[in-house]
């Protein structure tokens, strides 16, 4: 490719990279989209090209639609429950993340809601919510009426904000509580890890085929207690070299475990009522590769 359409596409794969990740919740297939639109720039016809951002926004997203197809399919035979793969979000890696509408789209909470979705309701609630396209616009690239943008934005919103309870600690508080949890957890107190819990909490763990984690998800304060002082103080506690973390993830605070330099989980924690409300522990390898590869890209 001449160096002015590499440049120019350039300019736009951070914002590529943040959309496909929204679609797909997951950075690698992100990735993968990402640079099959790249392909596609490449062999194109680009001097007919009015608008370089909507011609790969349009490939992009209809990319991803087509992908969210198989994935579907793939996620239903999945072993354990599904969870999105982590992505480091400190440095601004999936966009601006200024507020609390920003923050929760791209949380593994949210990105989990998202998979009740069809691919082209996940499209069109991506598009409007997150990036701010006109219906007119959303049309176009998605080959709808803009009618039809509307009613599917509306389905999707009312899909996965429908008894969700919001509470959006500041930076500061979040950290508090994540240290009250850890100290908590790693001295094997219970009753201090209750009066975190909101009473119904939810932890959900995500080992796929290649770690043994809970295979259904542990509800009830008192569970989900025992469950955690158990993992900080036998599992975890038996890896060579262990440090927890307290990291900025998918928007939002997260616990990052390592075993000798290696990040063995990433555990995302969703807020209600001033208490945690569900956990999110990724432990599946393949699902980490993307976090720790960027790791090491930064060091």
């Amino acid at each position: 490719m001449d160096a002015a359409g590499l440049t120019e596409f350039e300019l736009h794969r951070p914002r590529l990279f943040a959309l496909a990740y929204r679609m797909l919740g997951s950075a690698g297939e992100a990735e993968d989209a990402v640079q099959e639109t790249y392909l596609r720039w490449e062999t194109g016809r680009r001097a007919e090209i009015r608008s370089a951002e909507a011609w790969l926004t349009t490939v992009l997203v209809n990319i991803c639609r087509t992908w969210l197809d198989s994935a579907r399919a793939r996620r239903e035979t999945y072993v354990g429950p599904w969870l999105p793969e982590p992505v480091r979000t400190a440095h601004g890696e999936l966009g601006p993340l200024e507020s609390a509408e920003q923050r929760e789209m791209v949380s593994l909470a949210f990105l989990t809601l998202m998979e009740r979705l069809t691919p082209a309701e996940r499209a069109v609630f991506v598009l409007r919510e997150a990036f701010g396209y006109a219906h007119r616009e959303i049309a176009d690239m998605l080959d709808l009426t803009e009618a039809n943008s509307q009613q599917l934005y509306r389905r999707a919103a009312i899909r996965v904000r429908e008894d969700r309870p919001r509470f959006d600690p500041t930076p500061a508080h979040a950290r508090e509580l994540l240290d009250k949890f850890l100290v908590a957890a790693t001295s094997g107190d219970i009753a201090a890890l209750e009066q975190l819990f909101a009473a119904d909490i939810v932890s959900v763990a995500d080992g796929g085929t290649r770690i043994n984690a809970a295979r259904r998800a542990v509800v009830g304060a008192t569970r989900v207690a025992r469950y955690l002082v158990h993992l900080f103080n036998h599992d975890l506690a038996q890896a060579p070299g262990l440090a927890i973390d307290i990291e900025n993830v998918n928007g939002a605070p997260a616990f990052v475990v390592r075993a000798a330099g290696t990040v063995i989980s990433v555990v995302g924690v969703d807020f209600a009522a001033d208490r945690v409300a569900a956990l999110y522990l990724v432990v599946n390898p393949d699902k980490l590769a993307y976090f720790a590869g960027a790791e090491r890209a930064a060091l």
